[in-house]
């Protein structure tokens, strides 16, 4: 895939500076059909999910404040439902795409999803939250770019590539056979590893990205894959890392860069090497060598007849953990950066706020009686209800939601026990409350975790089994903020968020099949002094499901 040129990129400061100039924030308008068709990225055809025929879906790039409205055609033959990963969704948690607060798009019906990307900046993307249709595909980028009036903390790029990077698998029906696996699965089955690693939904070889030389271009990645942690490198390029899901970082310089399940960076690289074609390494991360996937697109140096010598760049270890939780430690908070709005990023000082509770969340993972694999958060494996809780909660239903049910500490839950029960857990929590969460892994695999509407920050990562006295070793000063956070096998990783985003939350694993099997949980964020200013009215096209139907708006 070629360098856009820089004319679209222009167009939206040029948007951006009339919206400055006087006018409201502009609107942006998409109508998306979402079809079945063949694809064909390991060479034999596959049923993909396209929107507009495309996959990857088509690429959304928006200024700060911008409004889109997305018109969204499900001619499948299933329901259907997108979310906008890392997307805040400020005020309008209705706008979310989770099964928690939409109901599903029927076949052959659409929806209107109306948002803003209010005060944010950065590198996002979409994808389908429903019945691993993200399997298939239905994912796309969605970068966020800044207004004129507040620089990002480097020069202007000569231009920016998109990096779609993600496992994939060979099933002729990848949402279906897998979720077919995982349901029919007994003993605690998993998914199989992967078959292939793909970028921007191609295969190994198949990408290029062109640029001229002494040119700085900056390259957006996002983990779009079911499961799999990646590792990026470009052959004899170093990675300036300038932004972690929409903030920036102190501008360290790697070799590679670890990207998880659900994780988005953007880096710069500067093309000052002979002018040859370079090659753009992913590769899968903790597998042992034979199982260990790479896909390689291309750096093309305009001009450049000939590919630059020597062997692929090699990836880390396999299984050094401590390599990548060191390089997680090195992300800091860039604290004189201004992000979306003006003014630093460090104005807000996290460390001198006390926290009003501690959520302490442990995984685990079995299959009661040899059955069907549940995965499980405190000892609760989370069934999606037919009624949206965010609908439950606005009318009033009853016996939809499990109100605060969720032990706040495993060891009162019987986390990791051999049958965690089922249940619908939502944890009430007051308007501006600020949080100390701690995801605590008691697996041998690496996790991921994801809260929708919020960026937090992640101030420890550590070895076995959290207590208080970890607090000693947080960062309170210049912890990286982003919205997705993996836990190292046996570990744990703390957070701490500002609920000033009313709504109804997910908070999820972002390893998908784990999500899909149970390991979520939703946090009501909610003050009783109801405002437009706190939250926005339940959409007056909304659709209606479940106990709601008949409802009136």
């Amino acid at each position: 895939m070629a360098a856009p040129p820089p004319a679209p990129f222009l167009l939206l400061l040029a948007v951006a500076a009339a919206s400055l100039a006087g006018a409201d924030d502009p609107y942006r308008y998409f109508t998306w059909t979402v079809t079945y068709g063949p694809i064909t990225p390991l060479g034999t055809t596959q049923q993909g999910i396209l929107i507009n025929g495309q996959f990857p879906g088509p690429r959304i790039d928006c200024v700060t404040n911008d409004n889109l409205v997305v018109t969204v055609l499900n001619a499948l033959d299933e329901p259907f439902l997108l979310t906008w990963n890392g997307i805040k969704q400020r005020k309008n948690s209705w706008q979310d795409g989770v099964a928690g607060t939409n109901c599903a798009i029927p076949p052959g019906a659409n929806y209107t999803y109306h948002f803003q990307t209010k005060d944010q900046i950065g590198t996002f993307f979409y994808f389908p939250s429903l019945a691993l249709h993200r399997a298939a595909g239905g994912f796309g980028a969605l970068n966020v770019y800044q207004r004129p009036a507040i620089p990002v903390p480097y020069p202007p790029p000569a231009g920016d590539f998109t990096l779609l990077v993600g496992d994939w698998y060979a099933a002729a029906s990848p949402h279906v056979d897998l979720r077919n696996a995982l349901d029919a699965a007994t003993g605690g089955a998993a998914l199989p590893p992967p078959d292939a690693l793909l970028i921007n939904g191609a295969p190994s070889g198949a990408a290029t990205f062109v640029g001229n030389g002494g040119g700085t271009y900056l390259f957006r990645v996002s983990n779009v894959g079911l499961r799999a942690s990646v590792n990026v490198r470009i052959q004899g390029h170093a990675l300036r890392l300038v932004e972690v899901e929409g903030t920036h970082p102190v501008q360290n310089v790697y070799d590679s860069l670890d990207v998880h399940a659900g994780q988005s960076l953007a880096f710069l690289v500067t093309l000052d090497q002979p002018p040859l074609d370079y090659a753009v390494v992913a590769s899968t991360r903790f597998t042992n060598n034979e199982s260990e996937l790479t896909a390689v697109a291309t750096l093309h140096y305009a001009g450049a007849t000939a590919r630059a010598p020597g062997p692929l760049p090699p990836a880390p270890a396999p299984f050094d953990y401590g390599w990548s939780l060191n390089q997680a430690r090195s992300f800091r908070w860039n604290l004189t950066a201004s992000a979306a709005r003006p003014n630093p990023q460090g104005s807000f000082h996290y460390g001198a706020i006390p926290t009003s509770r501690t959520l302490v969340l442990a995984s685990s993972s079995s299959a009661p009686a040899g059955g069907r694999r549940q995965c499980a958060v405190n000892g609760v494996s989370f069934v999606v209800p037919d009624t949206p809780l965010k609908l439950a909660d606005n009318y009033n239903i009853a016996d939809v939601i499990d109100w605060d049910t969720l032990p706040a500490r495993p060891d009162a839950a019987g986390a990791g026990a051999v049958a965690p029960r089922a249940g619908t857990p939502v944890l009430r929590l007051g308007l501006h409350e600020f949080v100390e969460v701690v995801f605590q892994n008691t697996e041998s695999e690496l996790q991921a975790w994801h809260l929708d509407g919020y960026d937090f920050w992640v101030v420890g990562y550590g070895d076995g089994q959290w207590n208080e006295t970890q607090r000693q070793t947080y960062n309170l000063v210049d912890a990286q903020a982003r919205h997705t956070v993996q836990v190292y096998p046996n570990g744990w990783s703390a957070i701490l968020v500002s609920l000033d985003n009313q709504g109804m939350w997910n908070l999820r694993s972002a390893i998908w099949d784990r999500q899909y099997l149970g390991q979520q949980l939703y946090l009501r964020v909610w003050t009783p002094q109801q405002s437009f200013s706190n939250e926005y009215a339940i959409p007056t096209d909304a659709i209606l499901c479940g106990k709601a139907v008949g409802l009136p708006h």
